[in-house]
């Protein structure tokens, strides 16, 4: 193998264009791709062991090590591994599809939907009725100025405070300086008769934010931001009504620097890694989709004069360039819990000028202002109800209590729920199964793909519905090891055991099989562990038991496609009756939107944040012994569950 050179490496994109950089000789084929922008996925940030960073070798040549995830035939075809291959040479690489597919066609929550927009009117009904005022602050008024004479010489700007005060009844009003510099113009322009912009300020105050013609109609515009690890959603919101004008999404960019937190924020110590990250999430994903919500609502960002961001922790400290390295070590210590508002422009995201954007405050280090929205979505602290609420996203999030206590914590739950650590995993996009059944008689089955053609793998909500199914169907046993024979399984494999074949060569996207292995299934068995190990950490040291949790709300992203008849068989949830499960949505959206709307609901949140006790699992006595307990399908003490059918 050469040590030098420089050569020219052409990346090929699946439906897009090629792009072009130089290399160095010996540098890591996915770190080239970073650099280049280009999006190769890599759930385990380059460290060999999830083989989902798969491309193919079109020309030229890479030296690239020989792994389990690459056998000879794909080998043959020139298919390697990004992270395990190294610059030889200049080369043309083709990357498929799915690599890109978190930035297009990532399917999230839709919100138009008849049980969005009902849990989105009961979380404003919910507030209301705890006594929180619906209202954001933000108003508009048409005024008809007295037109300056010889007789009235009142400068422009104290005419129209004057205005704003006989109009609004508050007595200190402001005016910012950059709509001071048009002022002289857009008044006598439009005769003095304008349709005026304000904001309550602290206090008694008011600022005045636009003026516009009387007959500008568009309306006071905010935006609720939810930044998750894996998708990043908005809404764009008439400020003075509630209503949304419109909704988008998108992959977080920074899915390509590792699909957890902990591999980001090894990127973010990195040189230069700190940039990365926030250009990655602010000019890939929020940026996008602000401009992508205008586009389609006819608005322009200079409207939008408000935004509410909930976050997880890491995301908080990401987004805003601080150092989350101490998140990851011991004592697990972030830089701050809430901070005052920011400046949109701080950030690089340009809306109204003196827009400004608060961030939902953190709980924990793993507990972050996601959770904090969710929780005051959730309603949880204003009913007597014993209620959990479970957050099922790349990380699991729990809060458990009612209005006279709330408990949180944070499991290691996430990679096997957006398809890591499975061979075949996936996330929600075209192509993931994301439901099955299999026949009790011939374990053929019966699948449910995203988009409606040939499967490429599988995504959370469908890894739940196999194992369920593969378990009453009696093809595993409890440790998660086949125990029958068939066409579909297949027991020679050189690496995780026996498999499962969901679909052949011939009848996936791929060309290859899609399947479920005893490694797979021991790893989702963790996961689905951890969860609920998770549940029993929070309930039992106050003397509860999972039967007295009355009410359990399901969040986030894969939360609307989980069959949670399912989700009580292989012993992720508890063994209550199916009618106490409640999906709620994208919570953390929701609270971003409640507190977006309502100022009282913003001090909700704050106090909220400061009132949950915030639990550590790892140092939790007896935690272990409930995670080992909890590793078996569906538990150790079968017990807890009803009968599988």
């Amino acid at each position: 193998m050469p040590t030098v050179g420089n050569y020219e490496i052409t990346f090929r994109p699946e439906g897009g264009e090629d792009v072009t950089v130089f290399a160095s000789q010996g540098e890591n084929l996915l770190d080239v791709a970073k650099k280049a922008n280009v999006a190769i996925d890599a759930p385990c940030s380059g460290n060999g062991n999830c083989g989902k960073c798969r491309v193919r070798l079109l020309e030229g040549e890479v030296y690239t090590q020989i792994n389990r995830h690459i056998n000879d035939n794909d080998y043959y075809n020139g298919w390697r591994l990004a992270c395990v291959s190294k610059v030889n040479g200049p080369s043309k690489i083709f990357v498929p599809d799915i690599a890109s597919a978190y930035k297009s066609r990532m399917r999230v929550t839709d919100m138009s939907s008849p049980l969005e927009i009902k849990i989105f009117n009961d979380l404003q009904d919910g507030l209301r009725d705890a006594g929180l005022k619906m209202h954001s602050g933000y108003y508009s008024a048409p005024l008809e100025l007295e037109i300056p004479t010889l007789d009235s010489t009142m400068p422009d700007n104290e005419r129209l405070v004057r205005a704003v005060r006989d109009a609004t009844g508050f007595f200190d009003v402001s005016i910012r300086y950059s709509l001071l510099r048009n002022l002289p113009d857009i008044l006598r322009e439009n005769d003095f008769k304008v349709r005026v912009m304000v904001m309550e300020d602290r206090g008694s105050s008011m600022r005045i934010l636009d003026v516009f013609p009387i007959t500008d109609d568009e309306p006071m515009c905010g935006l609720a931001i939810d930044i998750g690890t894996t998708t990043v959603s908005a809404l764009l919101v008439d400020l003075e009504t509630g209503r949304i004008i419109a909704k988008g999404s998108s992959g977080n960019g920074q899915i390509r620097y590792g699909a957890d937190v902990i591999n980001r924020i090894i990127e973010q110590q990195k040189p230069g890694g700190v940039e990365r990250l926030r250009y990655a999430v602010i000019h890939e994903s929020l940026l996008p989709i602000i401009h992508r919500l205008c586009d389609d609502s006819g608005m322009k960002p200079e409207r939008i004069y408000s935004a509410t961001v909930a976050a997880n922790t890491t995301m908080n400290h990401l987004l805003l360039g601080v150092n989350a390295n101490h998140l990851r070590m011991e004592p697990y210590i972030p830089a701050f819990f809430e901070i005052e508002p920011l400046f949109s422009r701080e950030l690089g995201i340009d809306l109204s000028p003196g827009a400004k954007m608060a961030i939902a405050p953190n709980i924990g280090s793993y507990v972050g202002g996601d959770v904090t929205a969710g929780a005051l979505a959730s309603m949880i602290w204003n009913s007597p109800e014993l209620s959990l609420l479970v957050d099922l996203g790349t990380n699991g999030e729990l809060v458990f209590g009612n209005n006279e206590f709330l408990m949180a914590c944070a499991c290691s739950a996430g990679p096997a729920f957006e398809g890591g650590d499975i061979k075949c995993g996936m996330r929600a996009t075209d192509g993931a199964i994301e439901d099955c059944e299999i026949s009790r008689e011939t374990m053929e089955p019966s699948l449910n793909v995203i988009g409606g053609e040939k499967p490429v793998g599988l995504c959370g909500s469908g890894i739940i519905d196999l194992i369920a199914e593969l378990f009453r169907a009696k093809i595993i046993n409890g440790k998660g090891k086949f125990v029958r024979e068939g066409e579909r399984i297949v027991y020679d494999t050189e690496y995780g055991g026996a498999r499962y074949i969901l679909a052949r060569e011939d009848e996936s996207a791929t060309g290859r099989e899609v399947f479920i292995d005893e490694t797979d299934i021991d790893n989702f068995i963790r996961t689905k562990g951890a969860i609920f190990s998770a549940i029993m950490t929070l309930t039992q040291p106050l003397g509860f038991s999972p039967e007295d949790i009355e009410r359990v709300f399901v969040a986030g992203g894969i939360g609307s496609g989980i069959n949670i008849k399912n989700a009580i068989t292989i012993g992720m949830f508890p063994g209550l009756p199916e009618e106490r499960f409640q999906y709620i949505g994208n919570s953390s959206l929701s609270g971003a939107y409640a507190t977006l709307m309502s100022r009282e609901a913003t001090g909700k949140l704050s106090s909220l944040a400061k009132s949950i006790t915030y639990v550590e699992l790892s140092t939790q006595t007896g935690y272990m012994d409930e995670f080992v307990a909890a590793c078996f399908l569906p538990h150790t003490d079968a017990s807890m569950f009803p009968e599988i059918e």
